[in-house]
Formats: C-alpha cells, structure tokens, sequence
C-alpha cells in the first residue's frame, strides 16, 4: 500500500508499507525532502517496522523522532540529524494514509453549491445541516459559496454576546445577529461585503492533522485562487490569511462527533469600517497581536487589491477549486431547506441559542 501528504508550504512524503498480522512491514520512505545524514532514512523505516496497523499519527511519529533521537546518542548515524521540508509527523500522516485511515482530495467528489441570497440565519443553519448530512451519508462533501440580502453580525459559538456586539450599533443599523456553531472571531457582513464560503469535508481528509495544520491544509487551495486574481498572499496565525498589505481573512472550523467537518471562511471585500465599529466591539486586546493601532486597519478590502467585482472574485475562486479537485455541480434539495428554517425557528434565531453565553 501507498501513501503520499504534501506538507504545506513544504515537501511530499511519500510510503510504502505492507501489513503482516496486524503489524507494519516492508516500510519504505521516500519523497523530495531534504534528509542529512543518508542513514537517517533507514532509521525511519526501521521505526516504523512493527508499529501496530491501527497506530495513530502521534504514536507513528513519536517512534520516528524517538528513534533519530537514539541514533543520535548511541552514534549509530554521524553527526546531527537535520529534517528539511517534513517532520515525523508528516511521515504518520503518510502511513496513515497508506493504510487507509486517512484519504486524500483525490479520494472525493466535492458537490459546488451557490444557491443565491438566503437570510442570515438560514445560511448557519445550513452549515450545521449539510455537516451533519455528511456525518449521516445522505450528501457528500460540499463547498458552499455565501449569499445574504441583510445586515449581519455572525458570532462565534463561545463568544460573549454583551463583550462582542454593541446594542445600540444593532439597532441604529438594523443588523441581525447570530450565533453560528463554530468558534473563531465576530463577522460583521453587509449584502456584499465579504466573500464567504464552507467547506465540509470527512474528518478522514484530515486524520493526523492538529486543528492548526489542519486550517492551511484546508484553506491551501485558497492562496492559489487568490493568486488567480493577483493576491499575494499567506498564512497569518492559526487561522488567518493575510497579504502585505494587511488581514484578508479568518477561519473556523466545527468537528461532530459522526466524522465530519465544517470549515468555513470569510474574506472582506468592501467593508463600512465606520459601521462595523459602531456594531463590533473590538478590543485593544483583540487588535494587538494584529500588529495595528487602529481597528479600521485590521482588515484589507479584496476590491481595493485586484479592482474585481465580487462576484468575479467569487467565480475565479470556483474556477481554482474545480481545477484542483474533482467536483460536481449541486443543488439544496427542498427537504434540507425545510431542515434548516425548523433550525432557524429552534435554534439560531432563538435568544437562548444567541445569548448562551451572555
């Protein structure tokens, strides 16, 4: 069996591996990393050689450090062992999928919805609707492009209401506000203004992978398309992506327990910042790992950098996307609608949902 994971922004790591009575066998690592000293690459098939076939990624990788670390000591390799380009943790995803823990893009067909504007909080709802579709196996995996015709503040699911929201900015600008299911930060969005998307995927797309590889490795796809409408940009923190001339953008992500995964992303295309300081309370806390003075600074409209409309931003993104992975062209089937607005009416427009945490 074969198993291959590009490291982001690093190099592939490929392995091949047989299984004999539950055990690994016959490992062979290979890949366009970069590896001193030359023996070093038997000491890590030699780790892995034995390693139960259920092993998880942390325990696949703990043997490969543990083992160099060995060698190191006992002088059985020369000198330093230097890993350009990959890690062990890298090798375990690898192993990982190899023995078919883990799939990769390739291993799924990805259903493209843009199903026009839809309220706010019918647009929430569908993120815990087509996740949990996914959880069950009645849809497949899904990006979804955003469309909303109202004024929306979007929280995230542990953020206090009264810490995060202005009341009175809420009501002077008539905004609507909900609590979605994922954490992460506060979304001012205006009919318009930002370019969102979610992305819901098996929790096997990201075996091995920690919640932080996991938002680059999600939102790679991303850098290129932004490259596609003259971006350069980057990973920034955990979960953001910026451009040299400031934020772009930040993600989130929920995990449910069925193996499915939702991660979403909003990009600012045109933001009011005036409107969005008088509706968000944004913090000196908040702002200062941002490396700015000013909150209208935090965030680097998409219009102002590739001089695109938003939907041509929209459509080039889709594009990119299709292009690197298998998709298909999709539809919200009447009964998921139907799922979404008793969700509306239970849940996300209820104030006890809005307010859990005050």
């Amino acid at each position: 069996m074969r198993g291959e994971y590009k490291v982001p922004g690093g190099k592939l790591v490929a392995v091949d591996v047989a299984v004999t009575d539950g055990v690994l066998t016959d490992v062979r690592v290979s890949g366009d990393f970069f590896l001193e000293p030359d023996e070093a690459l038997g000491v890590i098939d030699a780790a892995l050689a034995g390693m139960p076939q259920d092993a998880s990624t942390s325990d696949l990788a703990g043997a490969v450090d543990a083992a160099l670390k060995q060698a190191e000591r006992d002088g059985s390799i020369a000198g330093p062992v230097a890993l350009v380009g990959f890690d062990p943790w890298a090798v375990g995803v690898a192993v990982r999928r190899a023995l078919g823990h883990a799939t990769t893009w390739d291993d799924h067909v990805f259903e493209v919805l843009r199903p026009g504007p839809l309220p706010p909080a019918t647009l929430a709802a569908l993120d815990q609707v087509l996740t949990e579709e996914l959880a069950e196996g009645t849809r497949g995996p899904t990006l979804r492009f955003w469309d909303w015709n109202e004024r929306a503040v979007f929280i995230g699911s542990f953020q206090s209401l009264k810490n995060e929201v202005d009341p009175d900015g809420v009501r002077k600008h008539g905004v609507t506000v909900v609590r979605r299911i994922s954490g992460g930060g506060a979304m001012f969005m205006e009919a318009g203004n930002c370019v969102t998307f979610s992305l819901v995927v098996p929790a096997s797309l990201v075996d091995g992978l920690s919640f932080e590889q996991s938002y680059s490795f999600l939102d790679d796809w991303v850098l290129g398309a932004l490259g596609d409408v003259g971006v350069k940009a980057f990973f920034s923190g955990m979960n953001d992506i910026a451009s040299p001339e400031g934020k772009l953008a930040g993600s989130a992500q929920k995990r449910l327990a069925g193996g499915a995964v939702l991660h979403h992303m909003t990009m600012a295309y045109d933001i009011d910042s005036a409107k969005m300081l008088e509706v968000l309370r944004i913090g000196r806390e908040k702002l200062s790992d941002k490396g700015t003075r000013s909150a209208n600074k935090r965030v680097d409209p998409l219009r102002s950098q590739t001089g695109m409309s938003r939907e041509a931003i929209i459509d080039a993104f889709e594009k990119h996307f299709k292009s690197r992975y298998r998709t298909v062209d999709s539809e919200l089937r009447p009964e998921e609608l139907e799922r979404a607005e008793e969700l509306v009416r239970t849940k996300f427009a209820n104030p006890t949902w809005i307010s859990r945490v005050p």
